[in-house]
């Protein structure tokens, strides 16, 4: 089996990290798109059906993880009207029967699309952007959390949530999202 070209990127209390498909892709792409810029809030459904059909460690889904979404800047809500990890862990968190903490966390600051970024530069760009939300700390106590995002490109974004949720009391974290980009190395 190859080996993942990013999971040496992960920190140690991350347990697994699952994405549908790879990103950039011409549907991907169209699909992502379309949900994050053009206001089709709808296809997250869609969306969340496929990112459902992931594998996932035998412990992870006996755990029932509290799904909890990356959040977005208040000013890019407010833009697009939502937030489309928020629907994305909804909708997940209906077809897995398993809680979903909207609030957990919040962006505190706007940052740059990490689409274009080395590893080093998306960690730079997102350090501190994420604290803890209007969730109380005790819910995060010992918990397996299941963090949601759209797409991961250098898990920059990803893992400083997760330290944010470690830092809090959560046990261990885990990654869910629709595309993941290709590191180097990585075979199409």
């Amino acid at each position: 089996d190859p080996e993942c070209t990013w999971c040496h990127l992960l920190p140690p209390y991350v347990r697994a990290a699952r994405s549908w498909c790879w990103f950039p892709g011409p549907s991907a792409s169209r699909i992502v798109g379309a949900l994050k810029y053009s206001g089709w809030h709808v296809v997250a459904g869609e969306v969340a059906d496929r990112m459902a059909r992931v594998c996932w460690p035998v412990d992870v889904l006996e755990e029932h993880p509290l799904l909890i979404p990356v959040p977005l800047s208040p000013a890019r809500e407010r833009e697009r009207g939502y937030n489309q990890s928020a629907l994305l862990a909804a909708a997940l968190g209906r077809r897995w029967g398993l809680p979903v903490m909207i609030d957990c966390l919040r962006r505190s600051r706007g940052t740059v699309s990490q689409t274009k970024l080395t590893p080093l530069e998306g960690a730079r760009t997102v350090a501190g952007a994420f604290s803890l939300g209007s969730a109380s700390a005790s819910s995060l106590q010992g918990a397996h959390v299941l963090l949601v995002d759209d797409v991961v490109t250098t898990a920059a974004t990803l893992n400083e949530c997760a330290s944010a949720l470690y830092s809090a009391g959560a046990r261990i974290i885990s990654y869910v999202t629709f595309g993941r980009a290709r590191g180097p190395g990585d075979q199409p």
